[in-house]
C-alpha cells in the first residue's frame, strides 16, 4: 500500500518523466524535423491534457526543445510569445478593472434585470442576458465572478421573504404556525372546485414547480449546511448558479475579446492567411452574435423546464405582479440597485470609453461601407483592433478619477488638487492574467514550428483521404470532438493544439479553411459537463448549490443545443458572409508553401 501511496503522490514527476521517456524514440529514430517537432507537439499536448505541469509553464516548452532541435532559432520563437493578440488583450484588461472598480457591471446587471421584469422565468432570463452582456467585454471567469455575489443575495432575500409570508399565511389560516401543513390546505372560503381542478399540479409546467415547493428538502447545501425550506427554493438556486456559468460563456462567443479561444484562433488565423483580410472585431460579431442569442434563449428554456417547468400563460399573463414571490422579486432588485445611489461620474466615463471603443472596433473594417481605416491609405493594414484596445486602455491611466472642482464642508466650492487616474498599475496588475499571456504565446510558438518544421504540410497530407467524406460531415465530426475535448482540458490548451491540425486538413481536402475553423473554435467554448471543464462553472459551484449530476444533466443538453445552432449558423448565414463554398486563393497560396 505505500508503493501505491507514494506513486499517487508522485504522479505528476512520473507522468512528466515517462511521458518524455516514451516518446523519446519519436525524433531518435526518424531523426527529421517534423518528427522533432511532433515529439515537441505530443509532449506539450500531455501535459496539457494531464496538467502535469502548470498550463503556462508547459507553454514555456516549445522555447526551450524549437532551438535545441534545430527547428527555429530562440529568437524566432521568443518573438512568437509576444504579438498583437497580447497588446488587444493589455487595452480590454484596462476596461474590465475600471469597470470592476466602479462596480458599473453591477449597476449594469442591475438595470437589465429591473427592465425585463419579476417573473421567475423572465428574472433568470434578464439575469442571463446581463451575464451574457458583461461576457462579451470581460473575461467569463471575471463575468461569473461578478455577477454571482448579486445572484445569491437575491436568492437568499427571496428565499427569507417567501419563507417569513408563508408563515403569517399559516399562522392566519390555523391560529399558529404550523411548519408540518401544506399550503395546499388554506384555502379561502370563495374558492371553488372549478378553481381548484383549473390549479391542478402538471409536471413540467409552472404549477407543477408550485406543487413541489410545497415538500419538504431533506438536501443541505453542501458549502453552508444551511437546509432548504422547500424543494422550489433548492431548484430556484441552482437554476440561477446555471444560467450565470452558462450565459457567461455564451457571451464570450459573440466578440473576439470575449474569449481567449476566439483570441487564439483570429491571431493564429490571420498569421496563417495574411491575405484573407476577413476576420476582425465587426466581422466575427456579425457570424456569432446570432448564434449566441439562439443559443441563450434555448438555454434558457431548457434550463426553466429542467428545473422549475415551463408555463407560458403565467410568462405571458398581464397586469402587475401578483405573486408574493414576484414582489419579493422585485423588492430585492430595487433595494439592491438604490444601494448603488446615483451613476457617479467615474461609471459615466469609463461606460463612454466602452461605447467608444466598441465602436471604433465595429467601423474599423466593417465591410459594408468603408471605415474609418481607409483614411490611412499609406498605412493600410497598420492599424488593427489592438491598436483601438490600447489607444483606449491607455486613456484609464490618464483620465482623472475626480473632478476639478469639489464642495467643502462650508458649502464653497475649491479645487481638488489630488490626482489620480481612472485605474493604476497595480489594479491592472490584479487583472491582467499573466499565465494566458504565455500560454497563447507558446501556442503562437508551437504553430509557427508546425510550419517551419514542415509538419503541418506532412499532416495535411496525410488526412487528405478525408476529402471522399461529404463536408457537413467532417465539420460536425471537428466539432464533436473540440466539444469533447474542452470538457477535460483548458479551452485555449484545446483550440491551440487543434488548430494546426485543422488549418492544414481543410488545405488538404480544398474547402474554405473557414468552414472547419469557425464551428471548431466556436464548439470548443462549450465546456459545459463539469466543474472542472470552466472556470465560471467552479465559481458557481463553489457556492454548495449544485450536484455534479445537475451540471452534467443540464449541461448536456446545453451542449447539444450549442452544436446545432453552430451547425445551422455554418450551413447558413455564414456561407454567404465569407463565400465559404468556394475554395479561396489565400489559401491556395499558403498550400502551394509560396507564404511563410
Amino acid at each position: 500500500m505505500k508503493f501505491f501511496s507514494y506513486i499517487l503522490i508522485y504522479r505528476r514527476l512520473l507522468l512528466i518523466i515517462f511521458t518524455l521517456l516514451l516518446l523519446l524514440p519519436l525524433p531518435i529514430v526518424l531523426h527529421t524535423k517534423e518528427a522533432k517537432c511532433a515529439y515537441t507537439l505530443f509532449v506539450v499536448g500531455i501535459f496539457w491534457l494531464t496538467e502535469a505541469l502548470p498550463l503556462s509553464v508547459t507553454a514555456l516548452l516549445p522555447g526551450l526543445m524549437f532551438p535545441l532541435y534545430g527547428i527555429m532559432p530562440s529568437k524566432t520563437v521568443a518573438s512568437a510569445y509576444f504579438k498583437d493578440f497580447h497588446l488587444l488583450l493589455i487595452g480590454v484588461i484596462c476596461l474590465a478593472t475600471s469597470i470592476e472598480k466602479w462596480n458599473l457591471h453591477k449597476r449594469i446587471a442591475l438595470k437589465m434585470v429591473l427592465m425585463v421584469g419579476v417573473n421567475p422565468a423572465w428574472l433568470t432570463l434578464g439575469f442571463m442576458s446581463s451575464t451574457a452582456f458583461l461576457s462579451m467585454w470581460l473575461s467569463n471567469t471575471s463575468t461569473a465572478a461578478m455577477v454571482m455575489p448579486i445572484v445569491e443575495a437575491v436568492v437568499q432575500q427571496i428565499i427569507s421573504a417567501e419563507a417569513q409570508v408563508k408563515a403569517t399565511q399559516m399562522a392566519n389560516c390555523n391560529g399558529s404556525i404550523n411548519h408540518g401543513l401544506e399550503m395546499e390546505e388554506c384555502v379561502n372560503e370563495d374558492e371553488t372546485n372549478e378553481t381548484k381542478e383549473k390549479t391542478k399540479p402538471v409536471p413540467g409546467h409552472g404549477n407543477y414547480a408550485e406543487k413541489i415547493s410545497n415538500k419538504k428538502e431533506l438536501e443541505k447545501n453542501a458549502v453552508t449546511g444551511i437546509e432548504y425550506p422547500t424543494k422550489k427554493n433548492h431548484m430556484m438556486c441552482k437554476l440561477m448558479c446555471l444560467c450565470i456559468t452558462y450565459s457567461s460563456t455564451i457571451g464570450g462567443l459573440t466578440t473576439i475579446t470575449g474569449t481567449s479561444t476566439n483570441l487564439i484562433f483570429a491571431e493564429h488565423f490571420n498569421s496563417r492567411y495574411p491575405g484573407c483580410r476577413c476576420i476582425n472585431f465587426g466581422s466575427w460579431f456579425l457570424l456569432s452574435f446570432p448564434a449566441a442569442i439562439i443559443i441563450l434563449l434555448l438555454s434558457w428554456i431548457w434550463l426553466q423546464w429542467l428545473f422549475l417547468g415551463f408555463d407560458f400563460k403565467e410568462m405571458f399573463k398581464g397586469g402587475k405582479t401578483k405573486t408574493v414571490e414576484q414582489k419579493a422579486y422585485a423588492d430585492v432588485i430595487k433595494q439592491e440597485y438604490k444601494k448603488l445611489g446615483r451613476i457617479r461620474y467615474q461609471e459615466i466615463i469609463t461606460l463612454v470609453l466602452f461605447i467608444v471603443m466598441a465602436l471604433l472596433w465595429f467601423s474599423r473594417e466593417p465591410g459594408l461601407f468603408p471605415g474609418w481605416s481607409s483614411l490611412f491609405t499609406e498605412y493600410r493594414g497598420f492599424a488593427t483592433d489592438s491598436t483601438v484596445a490600447l489607444l483606449i486602455g491607455l486613456l484609464f491611466f490618464i483620465i482623472p478619477a475626480k473632478k476639478l472642482t469639489k464642495t467643502t464642508p462650508t458649502g464653497e466650492i475649491g479645487i481638488a488638487f489630488d490626482y489620480a487616474p481612472l485605474i493604476t498599475w497595480k489594479e491592472f496588475q490584479k487583472f491582467m492574467p499573466w499565465d494566458i499571456v504565455i500560454l497563447v504565446g507558446g501556442g503562437f510558438a508551437l504553430a509557427d514550428g508546425c510550419e517551419a518544421s514542415g509538419l503541418s504540410m506532412w499532416i495535411g497530407n496525410k488526412l487528405s483521404p478525408l476529402g471522399s467524406l461529404p463536408v457537413w460531415v467532417i465539420i460536425l465530426l471537428s466539432s464533436l470532438l473540440v466539444t469533447s475535448l474542452t470538457e477535460v482540458a483548458s479551452n485555449a490548451a484545446t483550440i491551440t493544439i487543434l488548430l494546426p491540425i485543422l488549418a492544414p486538413l481543410a488545405e488538404a481536402i480544398h474547402v474554405n479553411p473557414l468552414y472547419i475553423l469557425i464551428p471548431s473554435t466556436l464548439c470548443t467554448s462549450f465546456a459545459f459537463l463539469l466543474p472542472v471543464a470552466n472556470p465560471s462553472n467552479a465559481i458557481v459551484f463553489s457556492y454548495g448549490h449544485l450536484k455534479i449530476t445537475d451540471m452534467v444533466k443540464a449541461g448536456l443538453g446545453v451542449n447539444i443545443l450549442g452544436v446545432a445552432v453552430v451547425m445551422l449558423g455554418t450551413f447558413t448565414w455564414m456561407v454567404p458572409m465569407f463565400d465559404l463554398h468556394t475554395y479561396p486563393s489565400w489559401a491556395t497560396t499558403v498550400n502551394n508553401g509560396t507564404m511563410p
